[in-house]
């Protein structure tokens, strides 16, 4: 389909540049010759929204730029290079040095930093992704993407958000570097770099990171099209819980929801379509019951079990949703956790196993909501008990995530003399 002139204009090409998604909407809308209130009309928001739209460098709805664009007719690729980070400066680039024996320490030295930067903890870490999220790094030459975004997925499994933090900054730069070949699965790709960076952002509480990197990963899965639907699956889920923890949550549930259709209307011929499925509906199903919705909440529980049925019993290694029966069992637990219903939560959990999943980070997971019904159920001992399970699984769950280091702060304020308080406070406090 031929582009129109207007977007290879010196105009468009100067504003792709300067990441301005709204003000190439402005002129796709002047190009039309309609008013404010002629776009607003057709997008259905108000004219002063589509000028705070078009005037704004920083997104703050991602959707209704997706709208406009579509709607004024900034052509696809236009539209998603200008919604990326700007690119690395010649200066980032390029290091001077002052031999060739300093060329030649160059991989040693930035081993001897990264190192150095991980041992000084997330807060550093978060710096340096933030950097890499405002203006992408140069190429780090670091080796094939696939492999190495492997073995990042891996680190999330493993519950080692700060090695994974650690590797983020060159992910993001060496994906966006393949992303420029315009090919639907290095979109994919660089989608599911920015999912990644989304899911370990939420575990450590930082929420405002963490809906930047869903929107890009959503924004990217969009692009790569529709071949590659579990992208924008993985994308949604993220964004959704990014907003559920932004109490955004009928948008939360909105997307969600959307997200499940899609899927179902699919067919569920695979497997993987349905592990994406069933994990949509317990996404959507502790969306519902964090805002009171009980019986929609136990309705999508049962529904995502009926899904996981068809299921291994345990989730294959490798899987973009790791999701089974027992895993459906457990986001039970945070269902009727958030319900208020510690007893049914607890009954829920009460056959889970950690050897019916196949991650340190699952079933660390399992312990920490177990921990969470405890503690709602006022039992310290078996709260601390459940907790010293999760922290011998997977350590940085215990200790990366705010709400669950709380409870270990409160049980050691609370109640130092039960069996396993101290050795669990030492243990996460000498971590932190």
């Amino acid at each position: 389909m031929p582009v129109d002139p207007l977007w290879n204009s010196t105009t468009a090409v100067q504003l792709v540049a300067q990441r301005r998604p709204g003000a190439l909407i402005r002129i796709g809308r002047q190009h039309h010759c309609w008013t404010l209130a002629v776009l607003a009309d057709r997008i259905g928001c108000s004219p002063a929204t589509v000028s705070r739209l078009e005037r704004r460098t920083r997104i703050t709805d991602l959707a209704l730029v997706h709208r406009a664009a579509r709607e004024v007719g900034v052509p696809r690729h236009v539209l998603m290079t200008s919604l990326a980070p700007p690119p690395a400066t010649a200066t980032a680039a390029t290091r001077v040095t002052g031999s060739q024996r300093d060329a030649e320490e160059d991989p040693m030295r930035r081993r001897t930093l990264l190192t150095a930067t991980a041992a000084a903890g997330p807060a550093a870490l978060l710096m340096s992704l933030d950097d890499a999220l405002a203006g992408t790094p140069a190429p780090s030459g670091a080796g094939p993407l696939d492999g190495r975004l492997t073995n990042a997925r891996a680190l999330y499994d493993q519950g080692a958000h700060t090695r994974l933090l650690a590797a983020l900054p060159g992910l993001i730069a060496d994906a966006h570097h393949a992303a420029a070949s315009h090919r639907n699965l290095d979109h994919a790709r660089l989608s599911a770099v920015y999912s990644l960076a989304s899911a370990v952002l939420i575990k450590l509480g930082s929420y405002h990171r963490a809906r930047l990197t869903a929107d890009r990963a959503r924004t990217w899965a969009q692009i790569s099209g529709s071949p590659l639907a579990a992208a924008a699956a993985a994308a949604a889920r993220e964004l959704a819980i990014v907003l559920r923890h932004q109490d955004q949550h009928s948008a939360a549930q909105r997307l969600m929801s959307s997200a499940s259709e899609g899927l179902e209307t699919s067919g569920l011929r695979t497997d993987a379509a349905a592990a994406a499925y069933a994990q949509m509906l317990c996404t959507l199903a502790y969306t519902a019951a964090r805002t009171g919705q009980r019986s929609e909440a136990l309705a999508m529980t049962e529904e995502a079990r009926r899904a996981a049925r068809r299921l291994p019993h345990v989730a294959l290694p490798g899987r973009l949703f790791a999701i089974s029966l027992a895993a459906v069992d457990l986001y039970a637990v945070g269902v009727h956790w958030a319900l208020g219903d510690a007893g049914a939560a607890l009954d829920a959990g009460k056959n889970l196993r950690p050897e019916q999943f196949p991650t340190a980070e699952r079933k660390a997971r399992m312990g920490t909501d177990m921990a969470r019904a405890w503690w709602a159920w006022q039992r310290p001992e078996q709260t601390a008990r459940a907790l010293l399970d999760a922290y011998r699984a997977s350590p940085g769950e215990v200790r990366d995530r705010p709400a669950i280091r709380g409870i270990v702060v409160e049980l050691a304020e609370r109640h130092p003399g039960t069996s396993g308080v101290r050795e669990l406070h030492r243990a996460v406090t000498r971590a932190i």
